[in-house]
């Protein structure tokens, strides 16, 4: 026994439930703000829906914003889970279109994630350090993918997300659970790419054979 009279497993066991109890919260807030919407998440709803008082939760988290914290870094944790499932494959057109596929669908996937993620839809909220150094690496992967296909244009991972989102939230907004926005995904890679990366998209001329 140790000096406070618990041993060390005691106190790693204790360390996993209070772990498990901040996993279940953060489930139960996600579940909570996909009925309510993110900005009607509520601290008493989310006690109740957890099986404890509001005043109990705050000893997990210490506000409602750490709460969206947590929240925001595991949608970039899943964001990186989800585009690397599923790395692109052939040349630059098809790897450009299968990104803009896999981002637009991750995002139309969870549209309260997708808020969370990529919105400003909570007055005030700003990730912790920690947090957004997820959301760096994610965007990270973004331009180094972009470098290995050549692409070597500054503006390109901003006009991307700029489209891409754009797109998304036209879908979500307009024609939820249709596709008259993810039709034109494909045509707007094309554009990207051309506007980019104009030679990634210029065929190699074939050489002529000598004739003798």
């Amino acid at each position: 026994m140790t000096a406070t009279g618990l041993t060390a497993t005691g106190l790693d066991r204790r360390a996993l439930r209070r772990e498990a109890t901040r996993a279940e919260i953060v489930s139960a807030a996600w579940d909570l703000a996909r009925a309510t919407g993110l900005s009607g998440l509520s601290m008493r709803d989310l006690g109740e829906r957890v099986g404890m008082r509001a005043q109990s939760v705050y000893s997990y988290f210490a506000s409602k914003d750490e709460i969206y914290d947590a929240m925001f870094r595991q949608g970039y944790e899943e964001f990186i889970g989800w585009m690397d499932a599923e790395p692109p494959t052939g040349d630059a057109l098809a790897r450009a279109r299968h990104f803009a596929h896999r981002f637009f669908q991750f995002c139309t996937s969870d549209p309260v994630r997708y808020q969370l993620l990529f919105l400003r839809t909570i007055p005030g909220f700003e990730p912790s350090p920690e947090s957004y150094a997820v959301a760096l690496t994610a965007l990270g992967r973004m331009d180094a993918q972009m470098a290995e296909l050549g692409i070597t244009d500054p503006d390109a991972p901003d006009l991307t997300t700029a489209i891409l989102t754009g797109l998304t939230s036209q879908q979500i907004a307009n024609d939820p659970g249709g596709r008259r926005w993810e039709r034109l995904v494909d045509r707007a890679a094309a554009m990207l790419l051309a506007e980019v990366a104009p030679d990634l998209l210029t065929p190699t001329p074939r050489r002529r054979s000598r004739r003798t």
